[in-house]
């Protein structure tokens, strides 16, 4: 529940600094909403040694018709908890605005500032004082609500992770958004005082190599700050065998020393599996919980559709979206700080843009411009996200019997471990949504044949 809430406000500062977006990572925590579905095909489980493995066989569980179906149970908790998603959501980009604008106008940004400056005339250390500030002070005023929706998702039993390494993880995340905005405010005052008129270009240039790096980095790095990682090989060799066959048949054969198992089942009963990283960083990610609750094929169909994502380049097609994106965003961000300056900046003392005041401004527009922007991300996400379900759909077929009725299975599995909701509006499916809704993918795997009607498929031949 908390995702969506947690995940706007690290998009802010991450926007700012290093701005992944766009599934450029799908790595790190979802960005969408929890029944907006995760950002790489999901299924997972705790995992167990496949020797001693206990899940039903697919041909146990094939949907009987292709819908996707819930007990009225779980449909009721999928709809109560989505609907509280969605409100949390709206809520929180309400709320973060609101705070910014009264910070603002109550002179906290200059008081800031000037506490910064008294300490020292160089801008470097003015930034080690003002940012950490700045952005531990929103954070804070955010905690309550981050608090509630953990609250909600330990009541709808998504989540499992007690209080103490909740907090721990929160703590993490401040670090990490400190750090972030340090290199923003470094980078960026920089290149405001050496081009006052065209640093949005500059800021652009110089934070997307910034981006590749993170990317880069962060399976070694950022992910296992996180959760526990260790060799898929170790506790799942079956497992490792199926996946290395269906990766063989994509073309793109990935070592073993590549495969991860993540131990969500300490904090999460959803379930998912990724590819993330970069050339050498570049690896295949299951969660524990997949390997419980979805068969070794039903695994595989969430593979191949993560080998979807790799085979047809949706990591630089993302990369090079969210880089024009990026600097269509940074001048909007240039003319809409001089806009604001001019009209308010008197009155809340900050005195130009250079001013480190004004990144409470900047911060505020972000907080906008990433609501007003997330149809256009999202309306790309799922693009991708359906073509890498047709990829997975291909690149099983031969190697799963019945590869289209275990892939319909595979999202009713997903859909009832992670409450998907079974009927979302269809603004809420526009605005938010990263993933067609589940329910079509559902129904769209069952019925895709291209084979049975004697069509070519349309990626793997």
């Amino acid at each position: 529940m908390e995702r969506c809430v947690s995940f706007h406000r690290f998009g802010a500062w991450f926007c700012l600094s290093l701005c992944l977006s766009a599934g450029i990572c799908g790595a790190t925590q979802a960005a969408a909403p929890p029944s907006a579905q995760p950002l790489t095909a999901q299924v997972v489980v705790p995992s167990v040694p496949s020797e001693t493995q206990s899940s039903p066989t697919s041909a146990s569980r094939q949907p009987k018709s292709a819908e996707y179906v819930l007990s009225q149970d779980r449909y009721d908790k999928a709809v109560t908890y989505s609907r509280a998603s969605y409100t949390m959501y709206f809520v929180s980009v309400g709320l973060n605005v609101l705070a910014l604008v009264v910070f603002l106008r109550l002179g906290m940004a200059a008081k800031y500032r000037d506490w910064a400056e008294s300490v020292s005339d160089r801008r470097w250390v003015q930034a080690l004082i003002f940012v950490p500030m700045l952005v531990l002070t929103v954070d804070v005023v955010e905690l309550p609500l981050r608090v509630y929706g953990h609250i909600l998702s330990l009541r709808y039993e998504m989540s499992v992770e007690s209080w103490g390494p909740w907090f721990l993880d929160w703590a993490k995340e401040q670090l990490l958004m400190v750090g972030f905005a340090l290199i923003l405010a470094l980078i960026l005052s920089a290149v405001m005082n050496r081009s006052p008129r065209l640093w949005w270009l500059h800021f652009w240039a110089a934070t997307l190599p910034v981006v590749l790096f993170v990317v880069f980095i962060s399976p070694w790095i950022i992910d296992p700050l996180f959760n526990k990682f260790e060799p898929l090989q170790a506790t799942n060799r079956e497992l490792v065998a199926a996946i290395e066959n269906v990766t063989r048949h994509a073309g793109v054969p990935i070592p073993r020393d590549r495969m991860f198992l993540m131990r969500a089942s300490e904090k999460t009963n959803e379930i998912n599996a990724y590819v993330t990283g970069l050339g050498a960083s570049k690896r295949v990610v299951i969660w524990d919980t997949t390997i419980q609750k979805a068969t070794t094929d039903e695994t595989l169909v969430i593979v191949g559709h993560e080998l979807g994502h790799y085979v047809l380049g949706h990591v630089w097609k993302g990369f090079l979206f969210a880089a024009a994106l990026l600097l269509i965003g940074y001048y909007a961000l240039f003319r809409g700080l001089h806009w604001t300056l001019g009209r308010w900046g008197g009155e809340w003392r900050i005195y130009g843009p250079s001013d480190w005041a004004s990144f409470a401004v900047l911060l505020l527009l972000v907080e906008i411009g990433m609501f007003l922007a997330s149809p256009v991300v999202n309306g790309f996400s799922r693009m991708q996200e359906h073509e890498a379900d047709v990829y997975g759909l291909e690149v099983t077929h031969g190697i799963i019997p019945d590869s289209s009725e275990v892939a319909a299975q595979t999202f009713q599995v997903l859909g009832d471990a992670d409450l998907a909701d079974p009927n979302p509006p269809e603004f809420i499916t526009f605005w938010l949504y990263s993933h067609p809704p589940l329910a079509d993918r559902l129904v769209f795997a069952h019925n895709y044949d291209p084979w049975a009607k004697g069509e070519s498929p349309k990626y793997v031949k």
